[in-house]
């Protein structure tokens, strides 16, 4: 499995009951303090692996660092936060490779494990399902407004905290629920990533507006304008598939807010979806039912 339904990392097949997934990702700083980057940026990497229902196991890291501007204990912190997130998911970091750059970047390609039919693709939604989301969406805006000093310590720490934590709970709880298909939701926000799964599985995804977890201080930043360049692009590219329906501009915004470390979106039929939504919670985890998907134009994308 490749790029071919922009599935989030690929799979290949050795054994009639053994897989590898790998992915790789890369950061620019998202915030002020190099150990919680490393430990951002390493969350985010591994998510691509648990949206597969895969289990990671060997990271590689990848940085830059202007060498020249930025002292090399700023590197390392960097690392040692990546190291720490990786050994909390009980993966080993092994190496890596580090350039200098003009401006500071760090990742990690990842290589993990999965059954060949055991992986969770973003292709397979059928109508019916419930969509399951399970991180608050507006961390993009809410790191935005940190980096212009417009967020109290309290609301940014909120956000990374929500971004650093793992998916590898919702991983395994969806596996277990047997979800039809999945998708972090990443770079190119809600809107994006619910694109790909409804062009993909053929279908068209509905969420209801007011199931969804808005941050409320992303809607207070939105409507001062406090936003990532990445959301105009997200909103501009994949709007053309999208009904927003009655969402205020507010609500347009953090929809298509580009999420760093975001939570997954999962589509699975509605007794597991709700069973799925009650083991995270009861493990102390966010998840939230916010749509269904229905048969209407593929890769449409409703808000209603």
């Amino acid at each position: 499995m490749g790029p071919q339904a922009a599935d989030d990392a690929a799979v290949y097949s050795f054994a009639d009951d053994r897989a590898l997934v790998f992915t790789a990702d890369f950061l620019t700083p998202v915030c002020d303090d190099p150990h919680l980057w490393g430990r951002l940026v390493a969350a985010n990497c591994l998510s691509d692996i648990y949206a597969m229902g895969g289990r990671p196991l060997l990271a590689l890291n990848l940085a830059g660092i202007p060498s020249a501007s930025l002292p090399l204990e700023v590197l390392e912190r960097v690392l040692d936060g990546g190291a720490d997130k990786a050994a909390e998911a009980g993966v080993c970091v092994g190496g890596g490779h580090t350039i200098d750059a003009p401006e500071p970047f760090y990742g990690m390609a990842v290589v993990g494990e999965v059954a060949p039919d055991a992986v969770v693709r973003n292709a397979g939604a059928q109508m019916g399902d419930a969509l399951v989301l399970t991180k608050p969406l507006g961390v993009g805006i809410i790191v935005t407004a940190a980096i212009a000093d417009l967020a109290p310590r309290t609301v940014a720490a909120e956000a990374y905290a929500s971004m650093e934590r793992l998916n590898r709970l919702a991983s395994q709880s969806m596996v277990r629920h047997g979800a039809h298909a999945a998708t972090d939701v990443t770079g190119y926000g809600l809107i994006g990533h619910a694109h790909e799964m409804a062009e993909a599985s053929r279908l068209t995804l509905r969420f209801r507006a007011a199931d969804l977890p808005l941050i409320p201080e992303a809607l207070n930043y939105a409507a001062q304008w406090c936003i990532p360049a990445g959301l105009l692009r997200n909103r501009e590219y994949y709007g053309r598939w999208a009904n927003f329906g009655g969402l205020s501009e507010e609500q347009i915004a953090v929809v298509c807010d580009p999420q760093t470390s975001g939570g997954l979106l999962i589509a699975l039929p509605q007794p597991a979806a709700e069973a799925l939504v009650a083991d995270l919670r009861a493990a102390g985890e966010e998840a939230w039912i916010v749509g269904d998907v229905v048969a209407s134009d593929p890769g449409r994308v409703l808000f209603v």
